[in-house]
């Protein structure tokens, strides 16, 4: 999907500022919705949509960083492009550290923000794949059996068959034929191939206990 294919919503209390903005950005070939106020925005908005927000600082009700804050602890956050009529450095500290894009005054020249919106569209675009294969990921985690998962943890601590049978108190046919299962539902065929896709899903295995290890492959699933 291209920036031109995604949203750019617009929030701010000014109709005529709002009209004037989604007209510009329509011509330059994106699609627009514009708010009156964050409560509208974050009640009515599409979820799930490739999108940035660009969105006024001071707003009657909940204002610009108030609302960001709603979205970050959203389960569909969203890039905040912020616009202001005047600068206020301690609000623009506050924003950036929340994760804003940018922050920029109304009266600066248009190139920067349609800088910043094919900037805040581009880590939409990202943010949204690297959620999209780390669910891949744990779906994977998520068809090995509670044995899979034990004899896993021990893989990962790097003892071998014999020993991880010691462990589990079964035998060392029984480990190697849990490995065969659990190796194909991971869609992995070695074991760097199973390390590194382990990493991938945020399993930390250095220096971890086996029980340690266990925990965090329960948390994937």
């Amino acid at each position: 999907m291209s920036d031109l294919d995604s949203k750019v919503f617009v929030v701010d209390d000014d109709a005529s500022f709002s009209r004037s903005i989604a007209r510009w950005l329509r011509g330059h070939g994106y699609a627009v919705e514009c708010y009156s106020s964050a409560e509208d925005f974050l009640t009515r908005r599409p979820s799930h949509a490739q999108a940035c927000v660009v969105a006024d600082l001071d707003m009657p009700g909940m204002d610009g960083i108030s609302m960001q804050e709603a979205l970050k602890r959203s389960s569909d956050p969203l890039p905040v492009v912020f616009l202001t009529g005047q600068g206020d450095i301690r609000a623009s500290v506050r924003a950036m550290r929340n994760g804003a894009e940018d922050f920029l005054e109304k009266t600066m020249g248009t190139d920067n923000l349609l800088a910043a919106i094919k900037r805040a569209l581009a880590r939409d675009a990202k943010e949204r794949a690297d959620s999209l294969r780390q669910r891949e990921l744990f779906a994977r985690f998520a068809k090995l059996t509670s044995r899979e998962k034990e004899v896993l943890a021990y893989m990962l601590c790097g003892l071998l068959n014999k020993q991880i049978g010691a462990h589990l108190d079964i035998s060392e046919r029984t480990v190697k034929r849990y490995r065969a299962s659990l190796m194909p539902k991971l869609e992995v065929k070695s074991v760097v191939e199973l390390a590194q896709i382990t990493t991938k899903a945020g399993v930390d295995f250095e220096a971890r206990t086996p029980g340690d290890i266990l925990a965090q492959l329960e948390a994937c699933s």
